[in-house]
């Protein structure tokens, strides 16, 4: 088992600013975090995932490059291969997709023109023409130009409800929930592997992950996150399952989903530091000596 650590803005990280986004991505990669990950959020502060990516790709040469998670109903599946093959190509094939139904908000959800209950279907659509598009297949009498240098990149999944693990079995090269806990990924391998069997798949052991939440200190959680985990994890007392608290605290939860059967992982600060390049020091010396 590989254990990799990369890193991610989540959704509620406002880091825009050209400099500041710069020094993010240059830390970084002088650090040698395996990726940078960027979430979609339309009403969101965060930067939108396929910008940030082509940004941090000119300014790279190693880090790899996800989304966590980009929202794929309402999506041209024609325009959106075009997009990451050509961000494969000119990255050099450091693209790590991954993708989602979008977040439990009705005015998003219309953003993006479906309805709730059409989105998983139109999921199940979509995602097979993008990867057949990324092989040089015509779909539809339309390829796509240039091929990714991936042939083709490996999708992952998030989620954790019973319909998204059959769906990353189904459909998934891997799965990086999120709002998640140890028994959660120890609980849900087996039960994607499952219907990967079904569907005669078979899932890389090496491709299970987890985002993961921190406090850069020992500290409470404001209670506008605590709430906002609340609401995500109704079923867990405690919000520290999933919001560690403090770098001891991030190399204890890592270990404990090491155990759990998982491997790559994304740090998302919940409170962005002063200095990027400090921080990302200090969160270097902390886990570094986890991978492997």
């Amino acid at each position: 088992m590989k254990v990799r650590v990369g890193y991610g803005l989540g959704t509620r990280t406002p880091t825009l600013d050209g400099a500041r986004f710069g020094a993010l991505v240059d830390a970084l990669e002088d650090l040698r975090f395996d990726s940078l990950w960027l979430s979609e959020r339309i009403s969101g502060p965060c930067p939108d995932p396929m910008v940030g990516l082509a940004f941090a790709a000119a300014r790279s040469t190693k880090l790899k490059l996800g989304t966590s998670v980009q929202v794929l109903p309402g999506r041209n599946p024609f325009l959106l291969a075009k997009e990451w093959a050509s961000l494969d190509r000119l990255s050099g094939g450091r693209t790590l997709p991954a993708f989602g139904l979008g977040v439990a908000d009705p005015k998003e959800q219309a953003a993006f023109g479906v309805e709730r209950k059409a989105r998983a279907a139109l999921f199940d659509d979509a995602l097979p023409k993008v990867r057949r598009l990324w092989l040089g297949e015509e779909v539809d009498g339309v390829r796509v130009e240039p091929l990714p240098v991936q042939s083709p990149p490996e999708v992952w999944l998030g989620g954790i409800a019973p319909s998204e693990l059959r769906r990353v079995g189904r459909l998934g090269d891997g799965w990086l929930p999120s709002f998640c806990t140890p028994a959660d990924v120890e609980a849900g391998i087996p039960a994607i592997e499952a219907v990967a069997a079904a569907h005669d798949r078979a899932m890389d052991p090496e491709h299970w992950g987890a985002l993961l939440p921190y406090l850069p200190t020992p500290q409470a959680l404001p209670d506008v996150l605590a709430a906002a985990v609340a609401a995500r994890r109704p079923d867990l007392e405690d919000p520290a399952e999933i919001v560690s608290a403090g770098l001891d605290a991030v190399v204890a939860t890592i270990g404990r989903f090491v155990a759990a059967g998982a491997s790559k992982f994304v740090l998302v600060p919940v409170i962005e530091p002063e200095s990027w390049s400090e921080h990302l020091t200090e969160v270097a010396a902390a886990v570094r000596p986890l991978e492997n």
